[in-house]
């Protein structure tokens, strides 16, 4: 296991991808240690969500807060709209929560071993050892789907996700290093996005070839097998674009728990299969053509869109001038319905 784990980790010396939130394997070996709250926000970003997406955010969050404690100080409105697009809003919500639970109680310092940062709001299992491992040298058990892949192939592991789960943890237990076991965390997540991937797996350029079951087997392309999934229910609702006569938009919070809890966006109906009417205005409306679609992790969802211009107060939300209306501001399932008003 000790050799397996050495040649991954001779592998990551020279293949390591560059990521801001990184610190060269080169540079670690010199006692040069990440910025733990970078390597916190990317750990929070990248929870199913592309490293390609999540760079451009990353680098905007901190050039707007810099430092924990800027988070921590920060406009709940101005996160929830900074993260805007990103999706899985509870994420947003969950790390203004935990930058003010270490400004608080551990004087802006980041705890560095795995139960320590267990006990932070927001800090799952998952969080806490990548954290304590890639940002503190902790031999913590870091597994993503891409550790879960590279484990189920090279143990030839049939058994179906999720079930295998516990399993594929204690085979990635047994290879994960006492010394530099930050740079071996980012070594079998690397192999896993860039050699050993879902589909297509480049087995002659994996360090781990040699020892891989299931490359011996002729297996590794079907793994890991997974229990099918049910089929992605569809839900309804309807989405009131007003305006005043002044060209502003009308908009709401939308409650804190909940999808897009917290976030800005027109006002709406529920989301089930027979939504009942809540216009926040009396007036007329007129209904598009055209719906707004948009996929969230268990259900699909589509938008009708009613319209109107009116003066009349609104019994929820308030207006934004449309000087201050910023579309990128909304989530994205709110700027679907803005783009579909603007080309219906």
């Amino acid at each position: 296991m000790r050799d397996l784990a050495q040649d991954l980790l001779d592998w990551y010396d020279v293949h390591a991808r560059d990521m801001p939130w990184r610190v060269p394997p080169a540079d670690r070996k010199t006692g040069v240690l990440p910025d733990p709250y970078a390597v916190w926000l990317s750990e929070v970003m990248l929870q199913q969500t592309t490293v390609a997406a999540v760079r451009a955010y990353h680098a905007k969050f901190m050039g707007l807060w810099p430092t924990i404690a800027d988070l921590a100080a920060a406009e709940d409105a101005d996160v929830m709209a900074a993260w805007a697009g990103l999706g899985y809003y509870a994420r947003a919500r969950n790390l203004l929560k935990c930058a003010r639970a270490i400004v608080a109680d551990h004087g802006g310092d980041f705890p560095q071993t795995n139960d320590a940062l267990l006990s932070l709001p927001g800090i799952g299992p998952y969080t806490a050892a990548a954290v304590s491992s890639i940002a503190f040298d902790q031999p913590s058990v870091v597994v993503d789907g891409n550790v879960e892949r590279v484990m189920a192939r090279l143990h030839d592991v049939h058994d179906p996700l999720p079930a295998s789960k516990p399993k594929l943890t204690a085979l990635a237990a047994a290879l994960t290093p006492q010394t530099r076991s930050g740079d071996y965390a980012q070594a079998v997540m690397d192999l896993g996005a860039t050699i050993c991937s879902p589909r297509n797996p480049t087995c002659a350029l994996c360090p781990l070839r040699l020892r891989c079951a299931a490359r011996a087997a002729g297996t590794a392309a079907e793994l890991p097998k997974k229990t099918p999934k049910k089929k992605t229910p569809t839900r309804f609702g309807i989405a009131y674009v007003v305006r005043r006569t002044d060209g502003a938009w009308l908009l709401e919070t939308r409650p804190e728990n909940g999808l897009l809890g917290g976030m800005l966006g027109f006002p709406t109906t529920d989301w089930s299969d027979t939504p009942d009417p809540a216009p926040p205005v009396d007036t007329d409306w007129q209904t598009l053509n055209t719906i707004a679609k948009h996929t969230f992790t268990h259900f699909h969802l589509e938008l009708t869109i009613q319209t109107s211009t009116t003066d009349v107060a609104p019994t929820r939300g308030h207006f934004v001038l449309a000087a201050d209306f910023d579309p990128t501001a909304l989530p994205t399932a709110m700027r679907k319905v803005y783009a579909t008003l603007r080309h219906d």
